[in-house]
């Protein structure tokens, strides 16, 4: 008897314990499914291809933590508009005084004042001129960085402000 010529037409032999490989491209095939042939399309199951399903509790959750954020955000937005003593009107209340505190410190010709810290930085404080508190009386403001008050007043105090700078003059009461 002859022995089998040593190179025949054969497919290769994986090795012990793996499965023989496919070309690349090729899809896998689960385990007991018939073998297509080298390009041909796979078949789909009946109905098309199937997503996992939740479970109605996971989708009732997902609702109310929506649901919170949402109504929590709208909740925070009625209430600081609404609000009377937050919000909204705390912001506008804290202006209103800003306002009404820089008014106290920006006398108008002809106002009495007390002046604060007259050597470093003098505050003109605005006080009645019937006071014992009164100390100066503005007899002048005038603008721009260079002005100086002239040899009738007592006292200038220079201001630096956002719409230009300014001088006022005073004299004593």
């Amino acid at each position: 008897m002859s022995a089998p010529p040593p190179y025949q037409n054969h497919p290769p032999q994986a090795p012990y314990g793996h499965a023989p490989q496919q070309p690349y491209g090729a899809q896998q095939q689960p385990y007991g499914a018939p073998q297509q042939p080298y390009g041909q399309p796979q078949p789909q199951p009946p109905g098309g291809p199937r997503r996992p399903q939740g479970s109605p509790l996971r989708g009732l959750i997902t609702a109310i933590v929506v649901l919170a954020v949402f109504g929590g955000g709208a909740w925070y937005v009625w209430d600081y508009n609404t609000n009377p003593n937050g919000g909204k009107a705390k912001a506008e209340a804290s202006h209103a005084a800003r306002v009404e505190e820089g008014k106290k410190h920006d006398p108008q010709v002809g106002d009495c004042v007390k002046v604060e810290h007259p050597d470093n930085d003098p505050l003109p404080t605005i006080v009645d001129c019937g006071s014992p508190e009164a100390q100066y009386k503005m007899g002048e403001k005038l603008l721009g960085p260079d002005k100086h008050c002239g040899q009738n007043y007592d006292i200038g105090i220079r201001r630096v402000a956002r719409f230009g700078n300014y001088t006022m003059c005073f004299t004593k009461v």
